[in-house]
């Protein structure tokens, strides 16, 4: 299938991903080097782009690097790679130097001085943020300083599908669709930056394209995969109708505000020291246990206190979010609940996203470096993304020469016949209702062999070798690969809480 494809002319390094991680990839390669970065949808639509909160660093006096790794060991739940941590935590000065280097607009004080604020799980204020808006601005500044690459083509639309690989398993290339057709690009070196996988679920806080497919291809091609039992699900997304609309970012309780059943009564102090700033795992359990136990939809964020004027400085996305749903953040407490938003484990990788296939790297959300362990520390993940980024950036320069003859074409021009339209809207949809049922925030045994067997019964169900199926055949790849590793992992621990077998025989909210 893959050989009867025409070639498009090559580059240097194929990028698939426009988030964060392959927007800083792209911007730390060589101008030397021909670049072609893929985006799944339009180059404004990705996660990092919607991301709240901030990046986590320490940069305040009273603050340090051990208490950082410390906090980040706890959210951790014990299973990081010490050694990652402290090797990426280390690096957030200079990655917040290079952000507002390229012109991020992070809030400040009056004096200049980075405002900093404090997430759950953090024992000081450290988080540097812009508003509510960080990933968005973030993330519309790297996209800018990209756009005037010469050498840097980005293609929108364009959906890896299949990494291409050599008779000595090399990564060589990646099997993209675009414009409704089928097109082999070969590359030397490929960086898969594809995100994460929250669609696989009904009740996420990711956007469309992050559908898991990076985790798919990396481990057909070879690739470790790890800890992809260990999702995070959000404790705080806006719940309307019976649907999350929208996330709410975990610095509203890191600023005051505080949970509480319908009759005004607070929970979280009942569950942990920490209360509303505990870390995630034990804060979403909580609001599902109440959930349970009151037979309610969500449960109520508060802060109601703290003034309006106040509200719409610091929280002018939050606040215009509840304001879509008709909800008045300085005057209401707004309904929420969890929900699917990030994924701990991934391809297993080094801090400069290399891994055990030679040719391909993999940074970001799709890639496992040790950092988050069991539970994701709060505002981690983008400094994660950063970190790597311009580590696969600097390790590349070295490996790839420069042999391409020309750049990749915007609108390649080298292509297969369109392939036929294929509906797998159904199977899709029963898949994430599994996924969300049974693989969800709280897992049984019983739930998981049912789960996995039905994944299995899909993926026997798709031709062989049909790129029409590539699309469904990804996510149930990577669904079967997530329920597997929950299902292996017997016990609780972090984010994968097993009601039928807690952490210590003893509460899923320990520690």
């Amino acid at each position: 299938m893959q050989a009867s494809l025409p070639d498009l002319p090559p580059t240097d390094v194929l990028i698939i991903g426009a988030g964060l991680a392959g927007l800083t990839a792209a911007l730390s390669l060589p101008t030397t080097l021909r670049v072609v970065l893929l985006s799944k949808g339009p180059l404004s639509e990705c996660a990092s782009a919607w991301a709240q909160g901030g990046i986590a660093a320490v940069l305040d006096a009273d603050d340090s690097l051990d208490a950082h790794v410390q906090d980040t060991l706890n959210a951790g739940a014990g299973h990081c790679r010490p050694e990652a941590v402290r090797t990426i935590l280390a690096q957030a000065p200079d990655a917040m130097d290079w952000l507002c280097a390229h012109g991020v607009p992070f809030t400040r004080h009056a004096d200049g001085r980075l405002h900093l604020t404090r997430e759950g799980g953090h024992g000081q204020r450290r988080i540097a943020h812009a508003a509510d808006r960080t990933g968005s601005a973030v993330h519309s500044a790297l996209l800018q300083a990209c756009r005037q690459r010469p050498q840097l083509t980005p293609v929108e639309n364009a959906t890896a599908l299949e990494l291409l690989t050599a008779a000595d398993g090399r990564c060589t290339g990646a099997l993209v669709q675009h414009a409704g057709r089928l097109l082999r690009w070969p590359a030397q070196h490929t960086v898969m930056a594809s995100g994460g996988l929250g669609q696989l679920y009904s009740h996420t806080t990711n956007p469309e394209g992050s559908s898991g497919d990076g985790v798919a291809m990396a481990w057909r091609a070879g690739c470790v995969v790890e800890d992809l039992e260990f999702l995070q699900f959000h404790p705080t997304a806006l719940h309307i109708n019976g649907r999350s609309v929208g996330l709410v970012t975990e610095a509203l309780r890191g600023e005051g505000a505080l949970l509480r059943l319908p009759n005004g009564q607070r929970f979280m102090p009942a569950y942990d020291e920490r209360a509303e700033l505990a870390p995630r795992d034990i804060v979403a359990r909580a609001i599902a246990t109440e959930m349970a136990r009151h037979g309610l939809g969500h449960v109520l964020l508060d802060i109601t206190h703290r003034p309006r004027a106040w509200l719409e400085e610091h929280f002018p996305g939050v606040s215009a979010l509840c304001a879509a749903h008709g909800l008045d953040l300085a005057t209401q407490a707004i309904p929420v609940a969890p929900c699917m938003h990030y994924a701990c484990g991934g391809v297993r990788a080094e801090v400069d996203g290399s891994t055990g296939v030679m040719g391909l790297s993999a940074i970001g959300e799709v890639a496992c470096t040790g950092l988050h362990g069991a539970n994701r520390l709060a505002s981690n993940s983008l400094l994660e993304c950063v970190v790597m980024g311009r580590a696969a950036g600097a390790c590349l320069a070295d490996a790839v020469p420069s042999k391409s003859l020309m750049p990749a074409p915007s609108a390649p021009s080298a292509l297969s016949e369109p392939l036929p339209a294929q509906d797998h809207g159904a199977t899709l949809a029963a898949l994430r209702q599994l996924m969300q049922n049974q693989v969800g925030l709280v897992r049984q045994g019983h739930n998981l062999e049912q789960a996995l067997a039905q994944i299995g019964s899909w993926r026997a169900a798709l031709p062989d070798h049909s790129p029409c199926a590539l699309p469904l055949r990804n996510r149930l790849d990577t669904a079967w690969l997530i329920t597997n590793a929950a299902l292996r992992r017997g016990t609780s621990l972090g984010a994968h809480a097993r009601s039928d077998a807690p952490l210590n025989a003893q509460s899923l909210f320990a520690r």
